[in-house]
């Protein structure tokens, strides 16, 4: 959705830079520091306004989070909302990841989530799909063990792209431990943070694809297909 022009963008977001990290592959290795403790890690890559975000950080303050978004004037609807409901627990960065080992060391991250990302339906940019074999072997080396990789998309296609990949173009990676073609008619305790883009298909009645992929658990979980 093509986003208004903001006036001023960049001196607004300088009024909320607590929330921001401005520099975010220079705090590779050091995401502690930023937040000042030893709690994990989770990363949103598409944090958009930061509804789904700083919902769940508001659940889990045991936990971080740090939203990347490739559009400014996106970020700074994120900071609005954090300047009204502060939370110690989030940052946002603004930037795409193209490289997410260029902006965390091996084992630092404890989840990733993966909301509505541009399914990029043509198969020539394949390779630009977040859940592509090539973003899959780079999570799988920043994330603890035991670390997760949760999907949800209104594209069947990218979902159905995901289970291949996942289970063929990058076989022994990642477990698939939760997998349903309609999160909200479902169990999974996924489908109780929303994003706004989420809340809008909803209201549009259309289903929502969820996936979760796990690092290195095989011998402990079985796969549940709903």
């Amino acid at each position: 959705m093509r986003q208004r022009k903001v006036r001023n963008l960049e001196e607004k977001i300088s009024e909320h830079k607590r929330w921001l990290v401005e520099e975010a592959s220079a705090v590779k290795g050091k995401w502690k520091d930023v937040f000042g403790n030893e709690n994990d890690l989770i990363l949103e890559i598409g944090a958009g306004k930061g509804q789904f975000l700083i919902k769940q950080a508001g659940i889990r303050p045991h936990l971080n989070y740090i939203g990347f978004e490739g559009r400014a004037s996106v970020v700074l609807r994120g900071l609005q909302k954090l300047e009204k409901e502060p939370l110690s627990n989030v940052r946002f960065a603004c930037g795409f990841v193209n490289g997410p080992e260029e902006l965390f060391s091996e084992c630092e991250i404890a989840g990733i989530y993966l909301n509505f990302s541009d399914p990029w339906p043509k198969i020539r940019h394949a390779g630009r799909r977040l859940t592509h074999r090539g973003f899959l072997s780079q999570y799988y080396k920043i994330l603890k063990q035991e670390g997760f990789v949760e999907v949800k998309t209104d594209s069947r296609e990218l979902y159905e792209f995901t289970e291949r990949e996942a289970m063929e173009g990058a076989p022994g990676l990642f477990l698939i431990t939760e997998s349903t073609r309609d999160l909200h008619r479902s169990d999974f305790t996924a489908r109780n943070v929303t994003s706004e883009y989420e809340e809008k298909f909803i209201a549009a009645r259309k289903s929502i694809y969820y996936i979760r992929l796990v690092k290195d658990i095989a011998c402990k979980y079985g796969r549940q297909i709903i």
